[in-house]
């Protein structure tokens, strides 16, 4: 017989504050039931709950027929996330299961069958290690915060012995595998809330002392990196789901931690908390965290075991990492409060695509915290920022503008091609070679939220070059280990414009290419040369390739000013094109290029990249415009401006100024332009030396951006291959003196030349600066 018992276990203590804490923190506070936007998702929460409740039928091999327990380790995740939903809707005010006696009944029931028949102590494992460690436990001990006043001391018992089974203090014993960064901090979350609610201090303690070695920068592998890139599986980017998950769980410890016996004190912390402005800001625009650090996460989509088909996207990524920030900032220095909520508050504001507090796969307490914000008339938003950045430790750039954002996602030695695992992601092969990716201030920010991976051609990414080679699903081994063997990645920056450049390879193909980018005021400057393959098949550069939408998707493209591809299903091959243009941005190709388009309609379900995907056919429109390098090229190349949100006016005038760009060299050795209106030479050394390009020599390879204005001069140089000591860089003009220089960086001479030397050795790519006077 069940027994729900009607007061605590055990007597108030510390131990009680910090569980009755982290109840809080699960049910939220501060919010009123019977308003919007809480009283449709309690009203949804309720009729869900009721659902799993109904459909619950505890028999010899599963809790819910749906779920068999025995081979599929999700399935024991999954009956703790249905109880967890049945749980809250039992504790959380105006449900219409709020102190629903049957419901709790059903919780309790649930909690006693998956411990005595899945999660047990003594009970073997099976399938994904996670499932035992992080998933399970950590919903199992944040129903029982919930319950906790109606659970006996040999229910509770029982199930932290569960926990120290599947969790022994041993999973700390070192720093690695699948101990480290996201997974270490989910580990320590279920060992800390073990600890509260059997008031046990010494494991309190150690979960709070296993979150140390995730402080510390990196310079390999799982973490983050000074420069603010995060990695987990050893060469994947991170940010936004791991990274998502890390800052999660850290800002939900510190927050339980916090004037407590245990508190987090660890002064390494503080690394961590510049991450806010260093590692996820530069990657959240708009409410949305861009997908290029999301890993295998761009795959997930609709679910199709989801009752909701809430359609997860970078936008509802973007709100949990924010909702995290927020829990962080009530614990951190006034002013990183005052900083983070501004911050925030502009990104929830500006979210017009997936307004934040419509987003249905919000908890209750983030909805509460994203409406106290915008309805805090004391915090000012801050507006998006203008800068340039590279990430070297993880090959990303962000280039972002008052009216657009831009990112590029790149692979190297450091980092692979792509990751799929677990049936996840399985045809994301080119999402690093290249990928541009391009966000408006007011507009086009759903290009990539609306269905956009289950329904765009995978071979055409836009700003990739690929082979047409068709590859597996799933090509490669699993977690990354699809690797490239080319070490350039990444560039040089002076904050406000970049140079970029990727030694291009094909994945699983024999694709070669040399590809830049500079990124300037209202243009990203797009090169490719050395564009060769031997598959027997053809290769493309994409231009660019736009969703549509589920529209009609009829809108208007141009080609030197006149409109083409009116209807869904055309295509054309375009000779002589000066510029093209439609409502997303604008192209100009110098001297005239030959570019093929498309308009169509392309449908695919969630289910063909990911094994729990939504089987739901979606159809979306997508305008692709390419060039075109021919079966097994030997030397392709490409040269166009990429205009971002530009108007047709504005790109047609670009067009016409020929002397607006200059490109000095665009081959396999070097690539260079010259900006004279923004006094910018920018060049990619791809082999060294050579000769001197735009009065610049340097004797080994680097990645150089030179800008000046009147007498004043900036040069900034970087190793992008990362393996290189001196970089001596010559200026054939004369110098009257350097003015300033970065540590590193040597005055070997001035006068009629000016001579630097570089000390790139264990720089990790990044960017050196020196200002000079001209003579």
């Amino acid at each position: 017989m069940l027994v729900i018992n009607a007061s605590p276990a055990f007597a108030a203590d510390e131990y009680d504050t910090l569980r009755i804490r982290w109840a809080n923190y699960v049910k939220g506070s501060g919010y009123d039931p019977a308003a919007e936007p809480f009283a449709s998702a309690l009203s949804s929460q309720a009729t869900v709950a009721s659902d799993f409740r109904s459909t619950m039928a505890p028999t010899t091999g599963s809790l819910w027929p749906d779920l068999p327990i025995g081979t599929a380790s999700t399935n024991v995740t999954q009956s703790y996330g249905r109880l967890s939903g049945m749980a809250k809707a039992w504790a959380m005010p105006g449900t219409a299961q709020t102190g629903n006696a049957a419901m709790l009944t059903a919780v309790l029931t649930g909690l006693d069958w998956l411990n005595a028949n899945a999660y047990t102590a003594g009970r073997a494992t099976y399938n994904n290690w996670w499932d035992w460690q992080i998933g399970s436990p950590q919903t199992l001990l944040s129903i029982m915060t919930l319950v906790y006043d109606h659970l006996n001391s040999t229910q509770i018992s029982n199930n932290l012995a569960a926990v120290d089974h599947y969790i022994p203090d041993s999973r700390y014993n070192s720093y690695s595998g699948t101990s480290t960064g996201a997974n270490r901090t989910d580990l320590c979350q279920s060992t800390i809330l073990r600890g509260v609610i059997g008031k046990n201090s010494a494991k309190i303690t150690l979960g709070r002392n296993a979150l140390s070695p995730v402080f510390p920068f990196v310079t390999d592998g799982d973490g983050f990196y000074v420069d603010g890139s995060f990695i987990q599986h050893s060469v994947i980017p991170y940010t936004g789901t791991y990274g998502a998950e890390l800052i999660r769980s850290l800002s939900s410890l510190f927050m339980l931690l916090n004037g407590s016996t245990w508190a987090v004190t660890d002064p390494n912390r503080q690394l961590f908390l510049d991450m806010v402005d260093k590692g996820y800001g530069p990657f959240l625009f708009n409410g949305l965290m861009m997908d290029g650090q999301s890993g295998r996460g761009i795959s997930r989509g609709i679910n199709a075991a989801d009752p909701l088909a809430i359609q997860h996207d970078d936008h509802r990524r973007g709100h949990g990492i924010i909702n995290s920030i927020l829990v962080l900032a009530d614990g951190a220095s006034a002013t990183e409060r005052a900083r983070w909520r501004a911050a925030a508050k502009g990104w929830l504001q500006r979210d017009y695509w997936s307004p934040p507090l419509q987003d249905q796969s919000m908890s209750i307490p983030a909805l509460a915290r994203f409406k106290a914000l915008l309805d805090d008339s004391g915090v000012s938003a801050t507006a998006e920022p203008v800068n340039s950045r590279i990430f070297t430790g993880m090959d990303r750039a962000t280039h972002r503008r008052a009216g657009w954002a831009a990112s590029i996602s790149m692979c190297s030695t450091r980092t692979s091609f792509y990751e799929h695992g677990n049936g996840e992601n399985v045809r994301g092969w080119h999402t690093n070679n290249g990928m541009l990716y391009t966000w408006g201030a007011t507009s086009g920010n759903g290009q990539f939220s609306d269905a956009f991976w289950c329904t765009v051609d995978p071979y055409r990414l836009p700003g990739t070059t690929v082979s047409r080679k068709p590859l597996a699903d799933g090509a490669g081994a699993a977690w990354g280990g699809l690797m490239p063997t080319n070490a350039w990645a990444g560039g040089a920056t002076d904050g406000e414009f970049s140079i970029i450049g990727h030694n291009t390879q094909g994945a699983q193909s024999t694709l070669q290419a040399k590809k830049t980018w500079v990124c300037l005021d209202d243009t990203i400057i797009c090169l490719g040369a050395g564009i060769s393959s031997t598959d027997g098949y053809a290769v493309e550069s994409i231009v660019d390739n736009k969703n549509l939408g589920p529209g009609t998707g009829t809108h208007t493209f141009l080609v030197n000013g006149t409109a083409q591809l009116p209807t869904v299903g055309s295509s054309g091959t375009f000779t002589g094109t000066q510029w093209a243009h439609h409502s997303f941005a604008g192209y100009v190709f110098p001297g005239g290029a030959t570019v093929k388009a498309i308009r169509e309609n392309r449908s695919g379900k969630w289910r063909d990249i990911n094994v729990n995907g939504s089987t739901t056919v979606l159809s979306r429109k997508y305008l692709t415009l390419w060039y075109d390098h021919g079966t097994n090229p030997t030397s392709g190349t490409y040269a166009y401006q990429y205009l971002p949100y530009a108007t047709s006016a504005a790109t047609s005038a670009r067009a016409a100024d020929t002397a607006w760009m200059t490109v000095y060299n665009n081959s396999t050795w070097q690539q260079a332009v010259h900006i004279p209106s923004l006094g910018v030479t920018a060049i990619n050394f791809w082999t060294a030396p050579l000769g001197a390009i735009g009065n610049i020599f340097v004797d080994m390879p680097a990645s150089v951006l030179l800008r000046k204005n009147g007498n004043t001069a900036t040069v900034c140089l970087s190793d992008p291959r990362q393996n290189q000591g001196d970089i001596t860089l010559t200026y054939n003009k004369p110098v009257s003196a350097v003015t300033s220089a970065d540590p590193g960086v040597t005055v070997v001479s001035t006068g009629a030349s000016l001579v630097l030397r570089f000390a790139t050795a264990g720089s990790a790519g990044k960017t050196f600066k020196a200002t000079f006077t001209l003579a």
